[in-house]
């Protein structure tokens, strides 16, 4: 459940009045403010919010003094019924089409713009989550490594990065783009300086196993990406989901800082290339899912300009993604 707050001068209660009387909605409640404003409470189903906000927005956004607050909402008393199919009221055109399964538009964009901010945290998060992998590798300790994966903050950049394509926002494909360079430097720094330090055996397994490519990890790659923007478009908590890109993402990284740092240039070009295909598919996939998941803009101009950009992007991802494919298909047979 979501509850919408809206603020809006009284002159144009009547219009509200007007939208909100064919809506799905759970509860309506008005109450009057100071300032000739009037603030309106909204009680609705997830699936809802989206459409709900870009009517407010239309509408409304030109008033003075509009402003729209969403809040999730735990539970309820006495608990919402489920209405029969039949009995549902008829919807207005702007509500016409099926409601989709997921957060609204502008809840999930805040949630991932929180995500992929460069913060001291983060940073501090990249450094912890190198450190422990890297002693993971080194004493070939699977539960260790795991433990790693648990705190490397790499989904939030990755999947911020795959939504603005969707929607075509430059200012937070530039944002995305620079927190997830940030995070693979530090970790890539530490990781040669470990290299550098301690002495490394490309032959430990778990190193090994991240110095080659297979179809294998493409798969994993791309249901990983898939997987971390389902994650954040269905509302629920992303950090287990946040385990499967760090799966594709920090142990090939470490392991190619390391066997660069310690001087094994060509067990650190397979890590790298591993690294390469994972980035590709996390963020194609990610690009992708979003897109089945009708996450569009709002205006028609900017829901243009989003096309293009998610057009070339598949395109481009999918041709670097077809020759590493071929790449790693011919050094098999090597």
């Amino acid at each position: 459940l979501r509850l919408i707050e809206l603020v809006l001068p009284e002159r144009r209660c009547g219009e509200l009045q007007e939208l909100i009387k064919d809506w799905k909605s759970l509860g309506i409640w008005h109450q009057e403010l100071s300032d000739d404003k009037v603030l309106v409470r909204v009680l609705l189903s997830m699936e809802e919010t989206e459409a709900t906000l870009d009517i407010l927005e239309k509408q409304f956004s030109t008033s003075e003094g509009f402003r729209v607050m969403l809040m999730p909402v735990e539970a309820t008393i006495p608990r919402p019924e489920i209405p029969e199919e039949e009995s549902q009221p008829e919807q207005s055109e702007q509500q016409a089409e099926e409601a989709p399964e997921r957060i609204s538009r502008e809840e999930l964009y805040q949630d991932i713009v929180d995500a992929a901010r460069i913060t001291r945290v983060y940073i501090l998060m990249t450094v912890l989550s190198s450190v422990v992998a890297a002693i993971g590798l080194l004493g070939n300790n699977v539960a260790v490594i795991i433990g790693a994966m648990v705190i490397a903050p790499l989904l939030g950049p990755n999947v911020a990065f795959s939504l603005s394509v969707t929607l075509g926002d430059m200012g937070l494909a530039r944002s995305s783009l620079k927190t997830n360079i940030v995070g693979i430097l530090t970790s890539l720094g530490l990781s040669v300086a470990v290299g550098l330090i301690f002495t490394i055996t490309p032959g430990i397994p778990e190193i090994a196993s991240r110095t080659t490519v297979g179809i294998g990890n493409i798969i994993l790659a791309l249901a990983s990406g898939s997987a971390g923007a389902l994650a954040f478009t269905t509302g629920v908590s992303a950090t287990l989901i946040g385990v499967m890109v760090a799966v594709a993402l920090l142990p090939p990284l470490v392991t190619f800082g390391m066997l660069l740092g310690a001087g094994y240039y060509y067990e650190a070009s397979g890590a790298m290339l591993l690294l390469f295909t994972n980035l590709i598919c996390v963020n194609l996939a990610g690009t992708m899912t979003f897109l089945f998941q009708g996450i569009r803009p709002v205006t028609w101009w900017e829901a243009d300009k989003a096309k293009r950009a998610t057009r070339i992007a598949i395109l481009l991802g999918a041709s670097l993604l077809l020759i590493l494919t071929v790449i790693i298909l011919f050094s098999h047979r090597r």
